[in-house]
């Protein structure tokens, strides 16, 4: 489905709106559409054309992040190797849910304003379960593990590298630490020191019927 571009006066309007939401974001500041006209030196009603609700604003804001893990997830997913994959999948969400304050709300909401937003939810999750399922296909991860497990856990490490306050490099840094800390414990190890699992998975989808 293709969109009509916005004229060129509507679309300074846009990213003006966007911009100054993402800066309130980023102080933690709640989105209230009044404030964001004011910040923005715009009438209440254009910015109420452009966002409906503050709900499609914090989406809005949020969606480069979205595309970006939804990206990641499929190349992850390109991978052959069934823990790397896994693997490099929550290092980049636990990262973008530290780094990216808009993330967090978008993510938890039980509803969404955006079509977009639903379709990059619905892309990341799908990615995470399949890297997930594969990854226990393969042996190389607690068969015990589902896939509704990796949300709170990536949330749990995520806040804590918060309360930790920090830099944003600080936090980063913290969250791959306890991330690495959590995966050696969801980590399984073949008798020959781990490398079975993944290889008799790239086998046995080798030696699959093509079609």
């Amino acid at each position: 489905m293709t969109t009509t571009p916005l004229r060129r006066d509507a679309a300074r309007n846009w990213d003006r709106i966007v911009a100054v939401a993402r800066d309130l974001v980023d102080q933690g500041i709640p989105l209230q559409l009044n404030d964001v006209a004011r910040r923005a030196g715009l009438g209440v009603g254009t910015v109420y054309r452009h966002f409906a609700t503050p709900e499609a604003l914090l989406e809005t804001v949020a969606t480069p992040c979205l595309e970006s893990l939804a990206a990641h997830g499929e190349e992850a997913l390109a991978d052959t190797d069934p823990w790397r994959a896994l693997e490099g999948f929550l290092f980049r969400t636990v990262e973008a849910q530290v780094t990216d304050a808009s993330l967090a709300p978008v993510t938890a909401a039980s509803a969404d304003s955006l079509p977009r937003t639903a379709e990059l939810k619905k892309s990341v999750w799908s990615a995470g379960k399949a890297l997930l399922d594969r990854a226990r296909e393969a042996a190389v991860v607690r068969a015990d593990l589902a896939p509704a497990d990796l949300v709170p856990l990536m949330c749990g490490i995520a806040y804590a590298a918060q309360v930790h306050g920090g830099t944003p490099t600080e936090r980063t840094e913290a969250a791959r630490r306890y991330l690495t800390a959590l995966l050696e414990g969801l980590k399984t190890t073949a008798p020959n020191g781990g490398a079975a699992g993944a290889t008799g998975w790239a086998n046995r989808q080798a030696d699959a019927p093509q079609g």
